[in-house]
């Protein structure tokens, strides 16, 4: 199955990939069925109702995430990609209000949320823990159609008979056919070898499949845009970020500190990891407060990747306007290897599976840009995401705050490591990316569900809610 870059790099916003941008989508998703009459129901029938049930960790931490007003923003026919953030609170007092959705090219359809939004923790849903069934009812409250739908980590909603068939290995990306088919880094360190291209090259052969070449430097040019947006806009923002935890925001005072110093010219042996953290931390605290992001691959982990090209672009002086292509095909390659081989959701593996899968990917992109070889770059890649396993999904209050904006810190920090170790050796190593691929399926599998995403454990019971 070809995963494309734009798979794994979605532009949305906050503050949760799997939980906000997923049931958002899956709410339109369903008006297209129910506008297309993809699924049987009786002729003639009138749609005139909707209703929602989350499941699963969807169900214990969609309040904190946002997951509620995703699912009223989607039935009212907005999409993560286009919906004005500025716009959110007015979109949902208005159905809240009106007890009803409009959206463009259907009838109003009664949903009053406080009634017809249904957070269901008693019943999980089988195929995964995030979730959701949408039903239509006719005018007299009679049932018609009913739809399941799972949010399989960073923007991915795949319905229930999608999600089953992906699991038996029967279904592949739309059948696309890409010249440079890879499963494994093994797989894709042999076509290195064997092509003599860098692993951004042979991404980029696969992506030009679906796209021409323009459009694809200008969508991976929006990427970066975007990521680098919401840097700035990050830096530039202070106060209390939403959720009632009453966290401030930090990011703009330190990096009013970090300017300071430069000025002054004063001597900071931390000076890069300092960077590194006010970076990711922009990022994370748009996200938890509901802005504009990008995927990368998740929410959770939104402020990785920005942070470590950040980094490239502003303290390394070869660094190139489009450096940021490379980088992101390469980071594209590992994420869709650790996404086929393992998750990239919280809620399946815990925070091994975000913000250990963007480290890896940000390595892996960072050690491209840096001149490493192939083998340097999976090595870079193995060497962050190894030490992020077993790392827990345990968000305080099911907000993505604490202790998330920190840690996506540490992700960037650990990615700008990992790829000046890789770099000092030859690309030969000991635990191939394979393997720690496969360790952390594993150990998300063997992980307590209340370390996954459901704030039922860690930090999210051991710290007082003040």
């Amino acid at each position: 199955m070809f995963l494309s870059v734009f798979d794994l790099f979605k532009i949305g916003i906050g503050p949760s990939s799997s939980h906000t941008m997923g049931p958002m989508s899956a709410g339109l998703r369903f008006l297209d069925e129910l506008q297309s009459g993809l699924r049987p129901r009786p002729s003639g029938t009138r749609i005139a109702a909707l209703r929602v049930s989350l499941h699963g960790s969807l169900a214990f931490t969609g309040i904190g995430h946002g997951s509620d007003r995703a699912v009223i923003l989607g039935l009212a026919g907005f999409s993560p990609q286009t919906v004005d953030p500025d716009r959110i609170d007015a979109i949902v007092a208005a159905v809240m209000a009106d007890k009803q959705v409009e959206p463009d090219g259907h009838p109003a359809y009664r949903f009053d949320p406080a009634r017809d939004l249904v957070l269901d923790k008693a019943n999980p849903l089988p195929l995964h823990a995030n979730g959701m069934t949408f039903s239509a009812y006719d005018g007299d409250g009679a049932f018609v159609q009913r739809a399941i739908y799972y949010s399989i980590g960073g923007g991915f909603v795949l319905s229930e008979e999608e999600l089953q068939e992906a699991r038996s290995g029967r279904v592949a990306r739309d059948g696309v056919d890409v010249p440079h088919p890879f499963n494994r880094a093994s797989d894709l360190l042999a076509m290195c070898s064997q092509t003599g291209k860098s692993i951004a090259a042979l991404q980029r052969a696969n992506e030009l499949v679906l796209r021409d070449p323009v459009t694809l430097d200008r969508e991976l040019d929006a990427l970066w845009e975007t990521m680098n947006a919401c840097v700035e806009r990050g830096l530039s923002q202070d106060g209390v970020m939403p959720g009632g935890l009453n966290v401030r925001r930090r990011a703009r005072a330190l990096h009013t500190e970090l300017e300071a110093d430069a000025r002054r010219n004063v001597h900071n042996p931390l000076h890069v990891t300092d960077w590194l953290s006010v970076f990711a931390m922009a990022v994370n605290e748009e996200n938890a407060g509901g802005g504009r992001v990008v995927t990368a691959p998740t929410n959770g982990a939104a402020g990785v990747i920005p942070a470590v090209l950040r980094y490239w672009r502003q303290f390394h002086a070869e660094s190139e306007p489009r450096d940021h292509r490379a980088f992101l095909l390469t980071a594209a390659a590992i994420g869709g290897l650790i996404k086929r081989n393992a998750s990239i959701s919280g809620a399946e593996v815990g925070c091994q599976g975000e913000v250990g899968s963007a480290s890896a990917m940000a390595a892996a992109g960072l050690a491209a840009l840096m001149g490493g070889t192939p083998n340097q770059i999976e090595n870079a890649a193995e060497i962050a995401l190894e030490h992020h396993l077993g790392m827990t999904c345990d968000p305080v209050k099911g907000l993505v705050q604490v202790p998330c904006i920190e840690r996506n810190a540490f992700g960037a920090v650990k990615a700008v490591t990992a790829a000046s170790l890789a770099l000092r050796g030859d690309g030969a190593h000991f635990v191939p990316l394979d393997a720690a691929i496969e360790t952390m399926r594993q150990t998300g599998q063997d992980m307590s569900e209340k370390y996954k995403e459901t704030s039922l454990g860690g930090l999210a019971v051991n710290t007082v809610e003040c």
